[in-house]
């Protein structure tokens, strides 16, 4: 499929029901690595979050962690109730996710500091236009795809590694995974099985003399969610891991150390009555070639003769008639229009992205169950859309008191 295949359609000239795009630039998850790699004194970086200045921090991501759960659950989280309360100055208390609020598109803006228009990781699974096959950009990659080549842009981490010591606390399984090498390359890997370990592992690494910036990941909030859903036990419970995590990094970490937590996006639940399979009906995928993306954020790629033929605009119609102001239903000239994927998309990218998006408003997630597997409409808690619970992730700001001190 040609890579400019999209500028024989022609806009139709509708302006669809958007929210505003993510912040970026201003207040977004790409402004987190490249404002703390400033606030080290790195050039060419601009200080965009107002950050402290400081010789090391830490991030700690916590995929999954929402806002608004944040502050919902704030009761199981007694030391970030303390951070929060002692407040962060001029440094923002949220930031916008990437679009879509996913994983692989998230965590890439964050290692790079651009949005997916740029970086090109704009969905879980998307159309490969080469391959003319969907491809997947997380933990299942495609063989046919190499991902420095996929995401060409430096990450932050490469861009400062030499100046300052760079390194990765994670589980062992993302050392080297083909989404490491696209979004999070550079520096040192770190690895440890547990949080304990994890942590006793980031205080070791920062205790060595010089400047550093150090990449700590969380991944059981967001497990948790999926498999048990946000409001579960389970999900409480993990998020009361990471609160003693956070605690203990306070403790462990050096004295003067910038401690930064946010995430990747949020997540809400959505009931089993709500898991829809829309393939089972014909006018929602007439003319549809491939389906990709996640179930609150679905690309929707046409045949060429339907595209020709005026079907993008009957299909945003049947989607519309179908579940009305449940979801949002536009394309991909609209989104781009929209900034949605920030104000410039590669023409590299272009054909990755849907002719259609189908991106879902309230509680619902929707299949294809021609190509899902059973298990996955399973999934309780899920994210990838616009709404608030999804995009909007905390980011609190605050110094190490170090071994001798602790604060809550």
């Amino acid at each position: 499929m040609p890579e400019d295949r999209h500028h024989a359609v022609q806009t139709s000239g509708r302006t669809p029901d958007l929210p505003p795009a993510p912040a970026y630039g201003h207040r977004s998850i790409a402004e987190v690595l490249t404002s703390a790699a400033a606030s080290l004194g790195m050039e060419d970086f601009t200080n965009t979050l107002g950050l402290p200045a400081a010789s090391r921090v830490c991030v700690v991501l916590a995929d999954g962690l929402g806002r608004n759960l944040l502050k919902q659950k704030s009761a199981h989280t007694p030391f970030l109730r303390s951070v929060l309360q002692a407040g962060q100055g001029d440094v923002p208390v949220w930031l916008d996710s990437a679009f879509p609020s996913t994983t692989a598109a998230a965590l890439s803006s964050f290692g790079t500091g651009l949005p997916a228009g740029q970086h090109g990781m704009v969905g879980y699974d998307v159309l490969d236009p080469d391959q003319d096959k969907v491809v997947n950009l997380l933990g299942n990659w495609d063989p046919g795809v190499n991902p420095s080549e996929w995401q060409p842009f430096p990450t932050v981490f490469e861009r400062i590694a030499g100046q300052v010591e760079v390194s990765t606390v994670s589980l062992a399984q993302f050392d080297g995974s083909p989404m490491t090498r696209a979004a999070l390359r550079g520096g040192r890997f770190i690895p440890g099985a547990t949080p304990h370990a994890r942590t006793a592992a980031a205080a070791e690494a920062m205790a060595a003399s010089g400047p550093s910036l150090m990449y700590f990941y969380v991944n059981d909030l967001d497990k948790a969610g999926h498999r048990y859903g946000c409001r579960s036990e389970q999900w409480e419970h993990q998020l009361e891991e990471l609160d003693a995590t956070v605690k203990r990094l306070n403790s462990a970490l050096p004295a003067g150390t910038t401690i930064l937590l946010t995430a990747d996006h949020g997540m809400l639940d959505v009931a089993e009555p709500q898991r829809i399979d829309f393939s089972t009906d014909p006018a929602l995928v007439e003319g549809v070639r491939h389906t990709a993306g996640e179930p609150r954020m679905v690309h929707l790629y046409l045949a060429e003769t339907h595209l020709l033929a005026g079907g993008r605009d009957r299909l945003v119609a049947a989607w519309k008639a179908r579940f009305g102001d449940r979801v949002w239903a536009f394309t991909r000239d609209e989104a781009v229009a929209g900034g949605l994927f920030g104000d410039d998309v590669r023409p590299a990218v272009e054909g990755r992205i849907g002719d259609v998006m189908i991106a879902a408003r309230d509680a619902v997630a929707l299949y294809d169950g021609r190509r899902m597997r059973p298990t996955a409409m399973e999934v309780v808690g899920q994210h990838g859309s616009l709404t608030k619970a999804e995009r909007e992730v905390p980011l609190l700001c605050f110094t190490a008191e170090g071994r001798n001190r602790r604060r809550g």
